[in-house]
């Protein structure tokens, strides 16, 4: 068996030095290939890299690294024609017919390590156009797997990726790890769904530990865990918190977790605090019942009230996440969802792009199952967006979405303080409804620099 040349390719996680690259890198280079690891978010395409590939391997972790990635397929494909492309990540086999249709040999989702390691192995036993090779490789794997610790070499530095910001003004190098993969739960909207459904995996608590060792030799002073939820297996989440804090103590760390799982598990909750965790962030989505119902979320608007309460009293800072956008949105509900932030003192600790987010129907999502949706006018697949569009029973929720959209990159873009932007988006979604624009924000809490709350230097996106 040959040695085979492999490229993994990243072309957004989030700000994140990319754990999907390092990950398998770490199982192709126990088997003794070469492996080239390049992230198209700080680096350009290493043309060379390209042409010398037996094996490309494109990481779609998300919707927007897919839309790039399909992109950078057109222009890999031309440099190497003869190489074996593999699309791998969530996004991968739910777009597996528009992928193919591009060149993409070799689909794999899920625990795609062991199938990226098998379909080298095989590449390496053949002879002739490696590009031949049909798929042998299940294209979502849920196969247990005993993960390697990732191997970063070739990445660039951890200073060159996003950086936590404290209270005190001052950054923090971000480090990245997960604990484990895939979620227990089945929300109708979540990309994870598809490929995992209702099924997670663990990590290994050494594999995790040494990983963070090694970022933190690298200059890591925060990691962030990026487990879809990270009390999918609460006591295995704190094991390696508690582990942490031991060995690192002044490390700080952030996850995220379902609101539920806060509620439910509540009793841990001062643990994070105790051991560093600099803030939770939690998919809150929506304050209108209806539409957490229509999502599957397995909350209500009283448990993310009650829950915001809770974590203020705890003194975490909690870190909500919006898709105020949706088919059911009104006027009405998106004041609502601006009035509950306003009230809760959460101006300051949500990302203006949140109040911005119009949901996403990617192919094969659970929202096609809601008899709801076919009430709105919605579309055909869209291959190029990746998406079926979709436009609410009423235009002025659109047209305000858009306008939102449009203010809050332009005034980000200015260093636009979070305070500011939201009056901005309150004044906006006032005047779309007709209302009196004399009406004033229901509690502003203290005019308070950013930089009172934690936060990542570049916000979350999908």
């Amino acid at each position: 068996m040959r040695d085979l040349s492999v490229l993994l390719i990243s072309t957004y996680e989030l700000g994140r030095q990319p754990f999907g690259l390092a990950s398998p890198a770490a199982w192709l280079r126990a088997d003794g290939h070469s492996v080239h690891l390049l992230d198209l978010s700080r680096q350009t395409l290493d043309e060379d890299s390209v042409r010398r590939a037996d094996l490309i391997g494109i990481f779609l972790p998300m919707h927007t690294a897919t839309r790039l990635g399909v992109r950078a397929l057109a222009k890999v494909r031309a440099l190497n024609p003869r190489t074996h492309l593999c699309a791998y990540g969530l996004y991968a086999p739910v777009n597996a017919d528009l992928l193919r249709g591009l060149g993409v040999a070799s689909i794999l989702g899920g625990e795609f390590e062991a199938g990226l390691r098998s379909l080298a192995r095989r590449l390496a036993e053949t002879e002739g156009d490696l590009t031949k090779l049909p798929q042998a490789e299940p294209e979502i794997s849920l196969e247990c797997q005993e993960f390697l610790v990732p191997d970063r070499a070739g990445l660039p530095q951890l200073d060159k990726y996003a950086r936590l910001t404290l209270p005190d003004g001052s950054t923090r190098v971000v480090g990245y790890t997960e604990a484990s993969r895939g979620c227990k739960h089945r929300c109708r909207h979540c990309p994870i769904v598809p490929v995992y459904n209702g099924k997670f995996r663990i990590v290994g608590r050494d594999v995790v530990m040494e990983d963070i060792r090694r970022q933190v030799a690298a200059g890591a002073q925060h990691i962030t865990f990026g487990d879809p939820d990270f009390f999918n297996g609460p006591t295995h989440a704190v094991e390696i918190v508690r582990a942490l804090h031991r060995e690192f103590p002044e490390l700080s760390y952030d996850v995220t977790i379902k609101v539920e799982h806060l509620l439910e598990q509540r009793e841990l909750l001062p643990v994070l605090r105790q051991t560093g965790c600099a803030f939770v962030t939690t998919a809150v989505e929506s304050v209108d019942d209806r539409v957490l119902r229509m999502l599957d979320k397995g909350h209500s608007r009283a448990d993310f009230i009650h829950l915001a309460m809770l974590m203020r009293a705890l003194g975490l800072f909690l870190v909500p996440t919006f898709v105020p956008f949706t088919p059911w949105t009104t006027l009405e509900g998106h004041q609502e969802l601006l009035s509950t932030i306003a009230k809760l003192e959460l101006i300051e600790h949500v990302p203006p792009v949140q109040l911005t987010i119009r949901l996403l129907i990617p192919a094969g999502s659970r929202l096609l199952e809601i008899t709801d949706l076919y009430a709105v006018e919605l579309g055909a697949f869209e291959p190029e967006r990746l998406m079926y569009p979709w436009r609410s029973p009423d235009p002025r929720v659109d047209d305000l979405q858009r306008e939102l959209e449009e203010m809050v990159q332009r005034e980000s873009k200015k260093g636009t303080g979070r305070g500011e932007i939201f009056a901005n988006i309150w004044k906006l979604t006032q005047r779309a409804r007709g209302a009196d624009l004399e009406e004033t924000i229901p509690v502003m809490p203290p005019a308070a620099a950013r930089a009172t709350i934690p936060y990542l230097t570049e916000p979350w996106f999908c």
